[in-house]
């Protein structure tokens, strides 16, 4: 039994959350949110690891609904570090006055839709149970740390740290020998920040990644005032932007095998000194063959070579084993000079597999290396980690979770046929960790606000997509990633950094705008896709109709994707 009645319960009180419970208040609508952390914030709540900061430009990585808020809020730095993103959330929850409506250190346990009251009963670990119409998870992408299964990690004896679980009173390596597990984004960023304080340093690395310089620097004031001047424009042409943001240099119209050399490096080295991640937008078929993305990865090779005198160490840390983009392409500042420092090693496991942590350190097959701390930079169990965790049950008692046992089934990433009412922001299916995470995250919970006004406009009750719409969706994004590089890699937005996750590609590689005209289009048609208390609309949705391809591209997958129907002998039909 129910002792709170809601119309939204919401689950997490990071950016989602937070913009989720602004407009469900201009709704109208009662509504409690549920955050498992002692304040606001997510990701940038956990996350406080050394270093750890933004890979979008902060003046990007802002909400945008409010032009008060741009207005009185400055950024100090081109990539905001975690403390400022975190003071950032924390004045927007102060400024809207959100925390009346949010419950901190608590869990959500469980969820279960009740088909007779069509109400979501939801348990809390604080013991209440609320009945709620609708129910939110605004959980985030990368909210699940990955704590990896490696033989002896209990047998440990000194401190050890996983860099998404990081201790809020910080950490101190003056004097210690530190040992890094893992060389994705989060050690990119922690150890150079480290080896500054620590005695010694080894980095345990499987797969070198692609880097590329920040070039972060304190916003000057006459940038600050021309951005604050002329924010609406930046916030219109970022949203048309296949990334969500924008992209000072463009993309050529040409392919990048089609561009004099000479013209091609001065192009990539452009893009080097401007830094960030428009490096990877320099060529419209960088993303879909590997020879195209070898150009953008053998200079990114040869700039590792010029920063790491040691050549041995230099290639170890030059990848070469997944093509450039295919992987999150991580931003650094000053990571492979750390290297140069006498006090730090890299260890290859490639070379010298792990064998089991020991009391006193790592021994890999190579021998042992001592430590008096731990660093796990093992990344997360992206997209569904944490969705499944959660005990949600929809109709007929299906769980959520074994209904994903073969990988994520989403009707626009935002919601699961079989489960009414129940939605996901930034889920398995949209942009999200394609993309600058506030524009879809706005994106999305503006589209669930307005689906919501719609079912109060017609005095509807439930809202649900049907099973032949969410097998639709989830082939156009298999279609829409197969020709794409990233399909050619073991990274996390196939969930291969998880032992025994099923191998499935996770966010809609479709690019932000296609998927918005996408959205726009089903809520304009009258929801084709769903069905609306009862009442399905089986229109199909040619998703592909939408797509917005450099005319450069065109021949070239039509090409791709009759290839692709002749090798599998069978129609390629969509929608």
């Amino acid at each position: 039994m129910a002792n709170k009645e809601v119309d939204v319960v919401v689950v997490g009180a990071g950016f989602a959350g937070m913009y989720m419970l602004v407009k469900l208040r201009e709704l109208g609508l009662s509504a409690h949110c549920f955050e498992a952390g002692g304040d606001v914030g997510g990701t940038w709540y956990w996350n406080r690891y050394p270093g750890a900061r933004c890979d979008i430009e902060s003046l990007e990585y802002s909400y945008s609904f409010s032009p008060e808020l741009e207005q009185e809020w400055t950024w100090t730095e081109r990539y905001a570090t975690q403390p400022e993103i975190l003071r950032y959330a924390r004045h927007v929850a102060d400024r809207f006055d959100l925390r009346p409506d949010i419950t901190f250190d608590t869990k959500v346990e469980a969820a279960a839709w009740d088909e007779d009251t069509e109400r979501w009963t939801v348990e809390t670990s604080g013991g209440e149970t609320l009945a709620a119409r609708f129910f939110i998870m605004a959980t985030g992408c990368l909210s699940s740390p990955n704590r990896p299964d490696i033989p002896g990690l209990d047998d440990f004896a000194g401190e050890t740290y996983l860099t998404g679980l990081w201790p809020h009173e910080g950490v101190d390596f003056s004097g210690k020998r530190v040992a890094v597990i893992g060389t994705g984004s989060s050690a990119v960023q922690s150890i150079p920040v480290i080896a500054r304080e620590a005695d010694h340093v080894t980095v345990f690395q499987r797969t070198p990644n692609y880097i590329v310089p920040a070039q972060n620097h304190d916003w000057p004031d006459d940038t600050l005032a021309e951005a604050k001047a002329n924010y609406r424009q930046i916030r219109a042409e970022a949203k048309e932007e296949t990334g969500g943001f924008r992209l000072p240099h463009g993309t050529s119209d040409r392919l990048v095998t089609d561009v004099p050399e000479t013209e091609r490096e001065q192009e990539f080295q452009k893009r080097w000194d401007h830094g960030g991640l428009v490096f990877l937008a320099a060529y419209p078929d960088e993303g879909l063959f590997e020879e195209s993305a070898d150009f953008a990865g053998e200079f990114v090779r040869r700039k590792i070579r010029e920063r790491v005198k040691d050549p041995e160490t230099a290639e170890k840390l030059c990848p070469d084993d997944h093509p450039f983009g295919s992987k999150r392409l991580c931003v650094d500042i000053g990571y492979f000079e750390t290297y140069n420092e006498d006090h730090v090693d890299l260890v290859d496991l490639k070379a010298t597999p792990i064998e089991r942590i020991t009391a006193s350190g790592v021994r890999t097959t190579g021998g042992d290396h001592d430590a008096d701390i731990l660093v796990l930079a093992t990344g997360f169990d992206a997209m569904t980690g944490t969705l499944t965790k959660f005990d949600i049950r929809g109709e007929g008692g299906t769980s959520l979770r074994e209904k994903w046992e073969a990988g994520p089934l989403t009707y626009l990433g935002l919601m699961s046929a079989g489960f009414p009412n129940f939605f996901m922001l930034t889920g398995p299916g949209s942009p999200s960790v394609l993309s600058n995470m506030m524009v879809s995250i706005e994106q999305h919970v503006e589209y669930v606000a307005d689906i919501l006004a719609d079912l109060q406009a017609r005095g509807g009750a439930t809202i649900v997509p049907l099973e032949s719409a969410e097998e639709a969706w989830v082939q156009h994004g298999n279609d829409t990633a197969a020709p794409t590089n990233m399909m050619r890699s073991n990274s996390w937005y196939l969930g291969a950094n998880i032992p025994g996750k099923p191998r499935v590609f996770m966010p809609y590689s479709g690019g932000v705008p296609t998927y918005r005209r996408i959205c726009d289009h089903i809520r304009a048609e009258g929801y084709p896709g769903f069905a609306i208390d009862g009442e399905a609309n089986e229109t199909p949705v040619a998703f592909e109709e939408f797509a917005d391809v450099p005319e450069v591209l065109v021949p070239i997958l039509e090409a791709m994707a009759a290839e692709a129907e002749a090798a599998a002998g069978t129609p390629n039909v969509q929608g």
